[in-house]
């Protein structure tokens, strides 16, 4: 395919994308307004307003951040095109995971505390499965980070991305 049109049609796609996600992200967050009014106004149990709204804005959040890595990684001129992906990885990947991880972490805590308070110790398994997982997904990011820190920071100083540098001065 004529690489204009593919350029042209990666920019439309992108733009769409992160519009859409932005959108989404609007609708959740107006959803945590929504949910704590309804909270107040029915007089439900604060900590549970409290918890679930958390719960929802970290969502809003992670949604939010997706919106901005595909403006950011998709909706660059043609040059940034080619860049290597472990070096578009390891820019985009540490924060995107690490919302995901604060979201799953919180999930799993906000279990915990309602089955504590439901007296349901049985069904503890389910958010330390959670709990769990976050920590793997955690330290496979590590590991990822890791591996690929020799291969972008080798030989050429020029194409390092910010942590890599960050890590160099230290």
């Amino acid at each position: 395919m004529n690489e204009s049109i593919t350029l042209f049609m990666r920019n439309i796609f992108s733009k769409a994308l992160t519009i859409i996600f932005l959108a989404l992200a609007a609708a959740i967050t107006f959803s945590l307004f929504q949910h704590v009014v309804d909270g107040f106004i029915n007089q439900s149990d604060f900590t549970e307003v409290l918890l679930k709204s958390i719960n929802i804005g970290v969502i809003a959040l992670a949604v939010f951040e997706l919106a901005l890595i595909i403006n950011k990684e998709y909706s660059e001129p043609d040059d940034h095109h080619h860049k290597d992906a472990i070096k578009t990885l390891r820019g985009t990947l540490p924060r995107f995971i690490g919302t995901v991880c604060v979201a799953l972490s919180l999930e799993g805590l906000i279990m915990v505390i309602k089955y504590s308070q439901l007296d349901l110790a049985g069904n503890l398994y389910y958010p330390v499965a959670i709990i769990i997982s976050t920590a793997f997904l955690l330290i496979s990011l590590g590991v990822f980070l890791r591996l690929t820190e020799k291969s972008t920071v080798g030989g050429n100083n020029e194409g390092q991305d910010d942590q890599s540098k960050k890590i160099e001065k230290k």
